[in-house]
């Protein structure tokens, strides 16, 4: 069973806007510290920002200063993290000269929320909650019941909090329900239609 954070200064249903204001500005180079050993992650399509504020295309972007990241079956963009022989690096945009970010005021929201303050990890929890585990998704949903062996949560981060439904909660984790249920166009031919 997965705890609670001591604190419940955050719950998973705190609006974004609190969630920044929460984050803070960064003012010292504890904040930095992150950024020497990686990157942080956007939200869904907020990348396109940085685009506009570099003044280069998408196409750029994309190619040559983001990379692709997967958690809990979820796949967003984060800056490259610039290894040097070693599993981790500098953020692409993390400036060694100054110690600043050269993107600021686009970073990425994990970058807003979850860094360099006392209450980051549960900022980052939140960040997990609200944009990387799909409720809709029952491989995320195992995924995240992995990260909870070994991981505290917020309010509204346990498994029966986010899928409601027991039986179907205990279906995804046995793995009887294996992937989104949608019916596909051929499930829909399928359907006896009722004529008048």
């Amino acid at each position: 069973m997965s705890e609670y954070f001591e604190s419940v200064l955050i719950s998973r249903s705190t609006p974004e806007h609190v969630a920044v204001k929460l984050g803070g500005e960064c003012s010292c180079k504890h904040c930095t510290n992150g950024c020497k050993f990686g990157s942080g992650i956007f939200k869904k399509d907020e990348e396109k920002k940085l685009a506009k504020h570099l003044s280069i295309s998408e196409e750029e972007l994309y190619n040559d200063y983001l990379e692709e990241t997967e958690l809990f079956n979820t796949k967003l963009f984060k800056p490259k993290v610039i290894k040097k022989d070693k599993p981790y690096g500098k953020c692409i945009f993390f400036d060694e000269g100054t110690e600043l970010c050269k993107v600021y005021p686009v970073r990425p929201l994990l970058c807003k929320v979850a860094t360099g303050h006392e209450h980051g990890e549960h900022m980052y929890a939140w960040f997990l909650l609200n944009h990387l585990v799909n409720t809709e998704d029952p491989e995320s949903i195992r995924q995240y019941s992995t990260y909870l062996k070994f991981n505290k949560t917020i309010y509204g981060g346990r498994l029966h909090e986010l899928i409601k439904d027991k039986d179907k909660l205990k279906k995804i984790l046995s793995y009887e329900i294996l992937r989104k249920e949608t019916k596909s166009k051929e499930q829909a031919k399928l359907v006896p239609r009722r004529h008048k």
